[in-house]
């Protein structure tokens, strides 16, 4: 299982792909690790057409955003919208008294903290 500097909630620019998607952002929806994929809003769009069902739910046909790779995506930097790489540095906080060490996700173009 992979690990991923890209997480739920966050902006991401297709950086390729389909030309259709590709320089989009959008938000991260869901991680799948297994698959090394990410689902984001408003990118790779598919038509899926439902059957309707016995319990009474009608039938039709939905947009939903399907999975890119991950290698397809790049953070944005929030401070100058551009995508970016990803590094981490580890800092001490003190939380409930104790001192305790966190990996922090940092912009390698502008070194901000993300």
């Amino acid at each position: 299982m992979a690990k991923f500097k890209i997480k739920t909630g966050d902006l991401v620019q297709v950086i390729s792909g389909s030309r259709d998607n590709k320089g989009k952002q959008g938000k991260v929806l869901r991680v799948i690790p297994e698959t090394s994929r990410v689902v984001v809003e408003g990118i790779n769009v598919i038509t899926r057409h439902r059957k309707a069902s016995m319990q009474g739910e009608a039938g039709g046909i939905d947009k939903v955003e399907a999975p890119i790779h991950v290698s397809n995506v790049a953070l944005v930097d929030p401070e100058t919208n551009k995508p970016t790489r990803v590094g981490h540095r580890t800092e001490t906080v003190e939380r409930d008294g104790r001192q305790k060490t966190v990996r922090v996700r940092v912009s390698k173009s502008t070194g901000k903290d993300l």
